[in-house]
């Protein structure tokens, strides 16, 4: 057996696992915190002027530092940590401000995809993917941004892992994804 000829038969390396997208939840769910943000400040800068003692401003000032903190800045760390991300072989997600959680899924086990739109989430654009596993409860991406292209994303996906499965294992070494990345190749 020359060399070309080893070389040939011996398994090739899987090629490295690529990021398709990085995705968090549409950023309206931050519209109510950001109101409560202003209204919090006009209010507190109008109280001021009716307060005469130190006590009621330091009282003021602290109330109004506890809704800005409970009311604006938790709801901004929560969407700011959660995070999906979608690779050419599995979906990572992550969430959580104070304890982290992350949930990985293979795209072999993903069973069906599948879009759900409130009214609200179409007049803005965005909607749940939910994700059949086979278990009792979906995988559920919540409010995320162009839901349709994350179902076609992840069709195509499943399509080459199952595909790439079928075919043996030779030619799922030779699976370096034909999804197109958002925003370019």
């Amino acid at each position: 057996m020359t060399r070309a000829d080893a070389s040939a038969a011996a398994p090739t390396a899987p090629p490295a696992e690529r990021v398709v997208a990085r995705l968090r939840r549409h950023a309206r769910v931050l519209i109510l915190p950001v109101i409560l943000l202003v209204a919090v400040a006009a209010g507190a800068g109008y109280a001021v002027g009716f307060v005469s003692e130190l006590w009621q401003l330091l009282a003021l000032l602290g109330g109004a530092l506890l809704v800005v903190v409970l009311g604006c800045l938790l709801p901004y760390l929560s969407w700011l940590t959660g995070r999906t991300t979608i690779t050419t072989r599995r979906i990572i997600m992550r969430r959580g401000v104070f304890v982290r959680v992350r949930n990985e899924v293979a795209h072999a086990r993903i069973r069906e995809v599948s879009v759900r739109k409130t009214p609200g989430q179409s007049m803005f654009g965005s909607g749940d993917v939910r994700i059949d596993v086979g278990q009792e409860h979906p995988v559920v991406l919540r409010d995320l941004p162009k839901p349709q292209l994350v179902q076609g994303a992840l069709h195509e996906l499943m399509e080459s892992v199952q595909g790439a499965a079928m075919r043996g294992p030779v030619a799922a070494t030779m699976l370096d994804g034909d999804t197109v990345a958002w925003g370019g190749r």
